[in-house]
């Protein structure tokens, strides 16, 4: 993978975060929560309750976000790969681990708290649907990622 030009590899990022966010839509259909996390995002911009905030909203921000992390799991693993010298299953592993902590470290530290219309208990399944979800998108995004690069490679 390491021979993959940085060029080629953020498309392949992109593509595969868009595999990863339909995998994750169908991941969170199956939670308690479903669509409310997108809906969180769309609560914190328009000041609405989740449960009124603009569903188009909701969806433009989940995909976009989605495709973002794409590209920021490629960008961790160009910079884990220059600083330890070479990218391995540890490396990619690593890589990973630290963006499920970012993503649900961010969402429950930043959107969560300041989304409107949730009580306690439906703020804490929301955080478990996202974290559910997060690795859901994470469980598609790295193989994708990684196998795409191997076929470019």
């Amino acid at each position: 993978m390491s021979t993959v030009s940085p060029v080629v590899r953020f498309p392949i990022g992109l593509a595969a975060a868009g595999i990863a966010v339909l995998g994750m839509n169908r991941l969170m259909a199956h939670t308690t929560e479903g669509t409310t996390p997108p809906s969180v995002a769309a609560s914190v911009l328009t000041g609405r309750p989740v449960d009124a905030a603009p569903s188009r909203l909701a969806s433009v921000v989940h995909y976009l976000a989605g495709l973002g992390t794409g590209l920021l799991f490629v960008y961790f693993l160009l910079v884990a790969e220059q600083l330890t010298g070479a990218l391995s299953a540890t490396t990619v592993a690593g890589t990973t681990v630290v963006l499920y902590v970012l993503m649900v470290g961010f969402f429950i530290l930043i959107p969560l708290p300041r989304a409107t219309g949730l009580d306690d208990t439906r703020r804490s399944q929301t955080g478990l649907a996202w974290a559910i979800a997060a690795a859901g998108y994470l469980l598609v995004l790295v193989p994708a990622t990684v196998g795409l690069s191997l076929v470019v490679a």
